[in-house]
């Protein structure tokens, strides 16, 4: 009890509250990397692949490293996790079958889950409570390798602020080089929406903000990481891009 209150202290007391989520489901990632591929390469667009060997060079000299967060740095999706917390799981999981059949685009999907779920301030200080968050094996090694070397790591996710932020603290990643999604809730903690001017809640928000980074910090050399649909959306405009499965 003394712990949630402690995390429920860290959200501001406003009449509408930001903190900030992840959105690509690793099914539903697949069919729209795929969906839009295919539709690059039916209208004549070619899709920029770069060879291994020059990937490679790329990441040496990297300047930046942008890192998804659900199902790259951490081994799980957060949406599932908390629908399945707060016994949304079926319901949530019916509206990623139909945006994986193409009814609806992403940031309606975001919409359409949150409004299931229902997510106030107390559900999400138990869920950091009840369910702390667990890193894929290696990254907190490879994350302070690149610290070593001087390579700005970023976390750009599509997922909740309030959950990444334990993770990036794990990471010694700064909390300003977060880049995620922000939820709101009234003054007495409920729900209120998230802000859909993040760019990061709709498709093609992740490469937005690689182009902005680039542009405030004249980093030479981006390399992004990422599972799903948005995180292939931010090549060209980073430098080099790695796949996890299934994004590739």
């Amino acid at each position: 009890k003394k712990k949630i209150n402690e995390i429920l202290e860290k959200f501001p007391r406003h009449d509408k509250v930001s903190h900030r989520i992840k959105m690509v489901h690793p099914e539903l990632a697949l069919a729209a990397s795929n969906k839009a591929m295919s539709s690059k390469a039916s209208s004549g667009i070619a899709i920029p692949v770069l060879s291994k060997e020059r990937t490679k060079a790329i990441w040496r000299k990297a300047d930046a490293v942008c890192f998804d967060v659900d199902s790259t740095v951490c081994p799980t999706e957060a949406i599932d996790e908390l629908a399945a917390y707060c016994g949304k799981k079926e319901e949530v999981e019916r509206v990623t079958r139909e945006a994986m059949g193409g009814a609806m685009d992403f940031r309606e999907a975001l919409r359409r889950r949150l409004n299931i779920i229902q997510p106030s301030r107390t559900h999400i200080a138990k869920f950091l409570c009840d369910e702390p968050h667990r890193l894929t094996h290696g990254i907190k090694d490879l994350v302070s390798l690149l610290h070593k070397r001087g390579v700005d790591v970023y976390l750009v996710s599509g997922g909740f602020r309030c959950l990444i932020e334990p993770v990036a603290k794990d990471l010694c990643i700064p909390f300003e080089n977060i880049f995620a999604n922000s939820l709101k809730f009234y003054y007495k903690g409920s729900y209120a929406g998230f802000d859909e001017t993040e760019p990061t809640s709709q498709s093609g928000g992740k490469a937005v903000v690689v182009k902005a980074l680039k542009d405030k910090f004249a980093y030479k050399n981006v390399v992004t990481i990422g599972d799903g649909a948005t995180d292939l959306e931010t090549f060209p405009t980073a430098d080099a891009f790695i796949g996890e499965p299934p994004c590739i």
